[in-house]
């Protein structure tokens, strides 16, 4: 089974504790351990490519784009977009499920970084914390809820659980043809 790739993405100064943390957590669980890789830009090995290539390439071999947003809005490149904008935005392109979460304060943040909150308030899954352990709870409930909705979890007894990734080449037509026939036998079933 190939696991579903996590990137996290937030003005890296800003939100260092409550990444790092995240990746930890979201490595050591027994359960995320099991379905997520969690990618981060800071472990990344030094390499000979830009890092704007870089983080939008993740972007788009991940499977999940998990935003951590607050007052900062980083570095503008030339065009004046800071790379969690331009992350959140081809992840929004690429079609792929974008978690925010928003640290709750009472000082006013950067104007781009606040249109940014609003933007993304408008379409998406976002939750507010306050500290770290809330943080940690409201992304747990939300990938729990996201391994529920791709069949991956299940609590529902298996035979009334759908199978997601099952085709018509997976009915096996002699089991059906005993079944029709087993049915017609008990239960005069036509």
């Amino acid at each position: 089974m190939r696991r579903i790739r996590i990137f996290i993405s937030s003005v890296q100064k800003e939100f260092a504790e409550e990444r790092a943390s995240l990746r930890d957590y979201l490595r050591g669980d027994p359960l995320f351990r099991k379905f997520c890789n969690v990618f981060l830009f800071e472990d990344v090995p030094a390499q000979d490519r830009r890092a704007n290539e870089l983080y939008l390439d993740e972007v788009e071999h991940c499977d999940i784009y998990l935003g951590l947003f607050g007052k900062e809005y980083g570095y503008e490149d030339a065009e004046g977009v800071s790379p969690t904008e331009r992350e959140f935005d081809l992840a929004g392109e690429l079609s792929k499920p974008r978690f925010i979460f928003v640290r709750s304060s009472r000082v006013a943040g950067h104007p781009k970084m606040a249109a940014l909150i609003a933007r993304a308030g408008n379409e998406l899954i976002r939750r507010r914390f306050a500290s770290l352990p809330e943080l940690t709870a409201a992304v747990y409930a939300c990938l729990v809820n996201y391994l529920e909705e791709i069949g991956l979890l299940r609590t529902a007894p298996f035979d009334a659980a759908a199978a997601h990734n099952a085709t018509l080449a997976d009915i096996s037509p002699k089991k059906v043809k005993w079944f029709l026939e087993r049915a017609q036998d008990m239960r005069d079933y036509a």
